[in-house]
């Protein structure tokens, strides 16, 4: 089973996994405060679940879809950030996560990392 580090916690997910409902189910902060109550909930139309991943292995996520593109196309995201849409990922691997501030996830300053 693939394992999720993210705001200080390690936990696994079913390989295949839909990345926003792992993070939500354990509890981890995905959204701003504001975005919190106002999100797409999970259709990949926000980008407010927008969050940086690093893979222990290439494939540990899925290939980005064009929702996922389109909509970080977009302002204010910027399609040269290595972001991607928690809602459009799938985890088949080990993983560490990263959301930055700003209602959409979009700048630069971290608002939290895999560990404390």
């Amino acid at each position: 089973m693939p394992k999720i580090t993210a705001q200080g916690k390690t936990f696994e997910c079913d390989r295949g996994a839909n990345l926003r409902q792992a993070l939500l189910a354990n509890g981890i902060d995905l959204y701003s405060p504001r975005a919190h109550y106002i999100n797409c909930m999970g259709i990949g139309t926000c980008g407010t679940c927008a969050i940086a991943i690093e893979e222990s292995v290439e494939g540990a996520i899925s290939a980005t879809n064009w929702k996922d593109r389109a909509r970080r196309s977009l302002p204010p995201h910027d399609p040269q950030k290595n972001l991607r849409l928690a809602c459009q990922t799938q985890v088949f691997g080990d993983i560490r996560v990263t959301k930055f501030e700003g209602f959409w996830g979009h700048e630069d300053k971290i608002a939290w990392q895999a560990e404390k």
